[in-house]
């Protein structure tokens, strides 16, 4: 029988059991969770819940909206994933991640209640998060779903506000294999009742008819609030009526996710002087998303990993204007449309240097080379390397210093070359 650490064990040791402890990785369902969440919290928190759904651009919307509620003097938790190199990075509470410490108490709490039941990692470190916020007093919860969203594990809490970044392809093993399947179960963390904000111009029709049958109150880009131009070619996020706008700053965030969090933000805080809006979004950071690790050459690491994120990344390359060469580091989980990615990717990258993951489902050297070799630009410049460390290293060997190297495909590829560089 596996035994639960004891007492004095480190993060790594918890983290170790949280692995063992449930015989699948991914085992969407909301049972298990709400047993345990039951015992921990008898009454619904009392702190106003964000739920942030979507394919790709949550944890832009995520950072942006915290930011722009410490500004106003709230107290926020902010629960992410996943992590790039250290769990605590997950859960952040008033913007600082938290402690060994409180993380192992958390632990420990989850654990005494949770008795028999079996919980995932994701799920016994959604209701730690929980018990952290719960514990610190927290005005403000926002929470990432990690995957879909009807049974995912963060929406056993009815959230007073819902966010959908986008819907695109992506995880279609366990969410559908077309936008309006997958859009059904992004859905599920509407409300009846609910006020909504949709990031994307083009939801499916699934979404819509889930956002008329709640009776939601959706503001949706295009609709109630819009992207528009400003002046010297900046992008500015303003309400249909014409009665607030604000500038976004060209930080190398998605667009629309900084304008999703700023509309949700109105929508949280009416009556808040519109002064910090713009200083405080150009303060907003997202590790590993377009992130400039380094220089001459120039290094961007990004975490897109599916055809959706990979046309966004391409679009900002393009933007950069690279005098030399730009070399791909790629490495994937098997179950990702690799071929997509590598057909939006390849006309902006001119070297590719493919690398496996040695992770739970990541894809496989050979497996990859297979792939790649039927997007014929990109299997005329392959590289085939052993590992994300060692594809970096080869490409950095044969850059020159107006070179520009873009490390990108997933979590996990962007943590090896993180580490890899000592960032």
């Amino acid at each position: 029988m596996l035994q639960a650490p004891e007492t004095g064990a480190t993060v790594d040791q918890w983290l170790d059991y949280l692995e063992a402890l449930h015989p699948k990785e991914i085992d969407l369902g909301l049972d298990r969770v709400l047993m345990v969440l039951r015992r921990l919290f008898p009454r619904h928190p009392g702190a106003r819940i964000v739920t942030v759904g979507g394919t790709n651009g949550k944890g832009t919307t995520v950072a942006a909206l915290e930011q722009l509620l410490l500004a106003s003097d709230r107290a926020v938790g902010a629960y992410t994933s996943p992590h790039l190199q250290h769990y605590n990075e997950r859960i952040r509470i008033n913007g600082v991640d938290v402690s060994d410490n409180e993380l192992v108490a958390a632990f420990e709490a989850v654990e005494h209640a949770r008795k028999s039941v079996s919980l995932t990692y994701f799920e016994f470190g959604t209701l730690a998060a929980f018990v952290l916020f719960d514990r610190a007093g927290l005005d403000d919860w926002l929470l990432e779903v990690g995957l879909g969203g009807r049974l995912d594990a963060v929406n056993v809490l009815d959230a007073d506000l819902a966010i959908i970044t986008s819907v695109d392809l992506d995880h279609t093993a366990w969410l559908g294999e077309d936008r309006d399947t997958i859009g059904y179960e992004k859905a599920g963390i509407l409300r009846h009742g609910q006020k909504a904000v949709y990031g994307d111009l083009e939801p499916p029709r699934s979404v819509l008819q889930q956002i008329a049958a709640q009776g939601v109150d959706c503001y949706r880009l295009g609709e109630q609030y819009r992207l528009v131009e400003g002046e010297q070619g900046s992008r500015v996020v303003t309400d249909a009526g014409g009665h607030w706008a604000f500038r976004l700053p060209d930080n190398g965030l998605p667009e629309h996710s900084l304008a999703a969090a700023v509309q949700a933000f109105r929508l949280l805080q009416p009556d808040e002087a519109d002064s910090r809006i713009e200083h405080t979004l150009t303060r907003v950071r997202v590790p590993g998303r377009f992130e400039q690790v380094a220089d001459a050459p120039r290094i961007i690491i990004d975490v897109g990993h599916n055809p959706h994120a990979a046309q966004w990344l391409r679009q900002r390359v393009e933007a950069l204007g690279v005098e030399g060469r730009i070399k791909a580091v790629y490495a994937c989980l098997e179950d990702k449309d690799s071929g997509g990615v590598l057909r939006a990717m390849a006309p902006v990258v001119d070297d590719w240097y493919l690398a496996p993951l040695s992770v739970p489902r990541g894809l496989d050297r050979d497996s990859l080379h297979r792939r790649a070799q039927d997007v014929s630009s990109v299997a005329e410049t392959m590289v085939m390397a052993t590992s994300v460390a060692a594809a970096l290293a080869q490409a950095r060997a044969d850059a020159d210093p107006k070179d520009c190297i873009l490390v990108f495909g997933s979590f996990f590829t962007v943590s090896e070359a993180r580490s890899s560089l000592n960032c």
